[in-house]
C-alpha cells in the first residue's frame, strides 16, 4: 500500500495578488446544490476517513508538481463556493481577472511561454466555468466522453493533444460549476436506461470518460471536483465513471467508487517514459499502484499508449509487459483490459515541442512513417502509415499473448 509522507499545510510563496482568496471556502450555506447529498452517509465512511487523515495534496510531492503562484479566474468562477475553496488553498497566489478561460493573450498567446513551458503548468492555475455542457457518443475508450471538471493538465507529456488548441501555455483550467455537470450526467444516464447489449467498452454499464482534456488524478491535488463525480458514479447502477491516469494520487484511495469508477492506467516503456512523459508518475509506480485501487473499489484497466515506433520499441514492450507479469496481483489480472493506441502527433504541436523539447520530437516527428489525416474535429494530425500502424498493432497483439496472455486488449486504435 502507498504511503506517503504528507506535511502540514504548505506555506504558499509570496504573492502581490488582490485578497480574494481570504474568502471563507465552502460550507453548509454555500454547498453546490445537490453534492451535499453525495458526501452525507452514516458510519464511518471513507469520506470520514479522508477528512481525518493527511491528504497527500498537502505534500512536498505534489506541492513540487503544484506550486502555484498565479490564478486567472472569471469573476463568476471565482465567486463560486468551488471557486472560493481552490482559492483558500492558494491564499498568496495573485489573482487575475479575466472575461474568458478560453481567451487569455498574456497566457495562450504568448510566444514567450514556450520558455516557460514547464514552469507555467506548475505556477498557473486557471478558473473558468464549462459554459456548454454535452455529452458525445464514443464507442473506444467509452461509450461516452463526458464534459469533464477541467482542460489542461499540470504535467507536460509531450505528445498531448490538448495544447494544439491553447496555444504557448497549457495549464490546468478547472470548471468550477461541478453541480451543473454533475446534474447534466445524471440526466444523461436517466435517460440511457440500463444497457440492453454488452459491448466493448463495458458488458453492463454505460461508461462515461470523464478526463478527456486533463488528468483527474492530478485535478483531485486541487479540489475536490473528481471525488464528487466519483461519489455520483458510486450512486448509480447503470453507469460507470472512467479516467486515464499517469499520476498516482493516494487521496482517490480514500474515497469510496463501489467499482463504479474505471482508472486506466497509461502505461508505456521507462524508456520512452522518461523522454516523453514528463512531470508524471513513473511507470513502475503506475504498475505498483494497481492493487491498492483495485483495493479500494476501482476498476482498473491500462491504456497501452501511445506506442511509439522507434528502433528497439518491441524488445522495450517485451520487457515492460513482462514486468506487469511479474508484479501485478491476481485479482487485477482477472479484471484487467487495456486499450492499444499507436501515437498520434500534430504539426503545430511538433512545432511547439521544438520550442521546449526538441530531443522528444526525434522519436514522435518521423515523416518517413507517417501520413497527416484528418481528426474528428477537423484538425490535421499526423499517424502512422496505414501498413506501419497495422503491423505494429499485430506485433502488440503478439508481445501482449506472448507475455501477458491474461490482459484482454479491448480496442487497438
Amino acid at each position: 500500500m502507498f504511503d506517503p509522507a504528507a506535511s502540514g499545510v504548505p506555506r504558499p510563496p509570496d504573492g502581490t495578488g488582490r485578497d480574494r482568496a481570504s474568502r471563507a471556502p465552502e460550507d453548509d450555506a454555500d454547498a453546490l446544490f445537490g453534492l451535499e447529498e453525495l458526501r452525507s452517509g452514516p458510519g464511518d465512511t471513507p469520506a470520514d476517513r479522508a477528512a481525518r487523515e493527511p491528504s497527500y495534496r498537502d505534500s512536498p510531492a505534489a506541492r513540487r508538481l503544484l506550486s502555484v503562484r498565479e490564478i486567472h479566474a472569471e469573476p463568476a468562477a471565482a465567486a463560486s463556493p468551488r471557486g472560493r475553496a481552490i482559492l483558500a488553498r492558494f491564499p498568496d497566489a495573485r489573482v487575475i481577472d479575466v472575461d474568458s478561460h478560453w481567451r487569455i493573450p498574456e497566457l495562450h498567446g504568448n510566444e514567450g511561454n514556450l520558455e516557460r513551458w514547464v514552469r507555467v503548468k506548475s505556477e498557473v492555475l486557471v478558473l473558468g466555468e464549462k459554459k456548454t455542457l454535452a455529452t458525445r457518443p464514443n464507442g473506444r475508450s467509452a461509450d461516452w466522453i463526458a464534459p469533464g471538471p477541467s482542460n489542461g493538465c499540470a504535467m507536460a507529456c509531450a505528445y498531448c493533444y490538448v495544447p494544439r488548441r491553447k496555444g504557448y501555455a497549457n495549464p490546468i483550467t478547472v470548471f468550477t460549476n461541478i453541480e451543473r455537470i454533475i446534474a447534466h450526467l445524471d440526466r444523461h444516464i436517466t435517460r440511457q436506461g440500463p444497457k440492453r447489449e454488452p459491448n466493448q467498452c463495458d458488458p453492463s454499464a454505460w461508461v462515461y470518460d470523464i478526463g478527456e482534456n486533463g488528468d483527474c488524478s492530478v485535478d483531485a491535488l486541487i479540489s475536490d471536483n473528481v471525488a464528487d463525480l466519483v461519489r455520483a458514479f458510486a450512486r448509480r447502477p447503470t453507469a460507470k465513471a472512467s479516467f486515464a491516469t499517469k499520476f498516482v494520487n493516494p487521496d482517490l484511495l480514500l474515497l469510496d467508487p463501489r467499482g463504479r469508477t474505471r482508472v486506466r492506467f497509461s502505461v508505456m516503456p521507462p524508456r520512452d517514459s522518461r523522454l516523453l512523459d514528463i512531470r508524471t508518475s513513473p511507470v513502475e509506480q503506475r504498475i505498483a499502484a494497481a492493487g491498492d485501487f483495485l483495493e479500494a473499489g476501482y476498476e482498473v484497466h491500462f491504456n497501452l499508449s501511445p506506442v511509439v515506433v522507434r528502433p528497439g520499441w518491441e524488445a522495450d514492450w517485451s520487457l515492460l509487459l513482462r514486468h506487469m507479469d511479474d508484479v501485478l496481483p491476481r485479482a487485477v489480472k482477472e479484471q484487467a483490459a487495456a486499450e492499444v493506441i499507436m501515437l498520434t502527433h500534430n504539426k503545430d504541436l511538433h512545432e511547439l515541442n521544438l520550442g521546449w523539447h526538441p530531443r522528444a520530437e526525434d522519436a514522435l516527428w518521423r515523416p518517413e512513417l507517417q501520413q497527416p489525416k484528418r481528426s474528428e474535429n477537423g484538425s490535421w494530425n499526423v499517424r502512422y502509415r496505414n501498413d506501419t500502424k497495422a503491423e505494429a498493432v499485430d506485433t502488440v497483439r503478439r508481445l501482449v499473448a506472448a507475455h501477458a496472455p491474461w490482459l484482454r486488449i479491448r480496442y487497438a486504435f
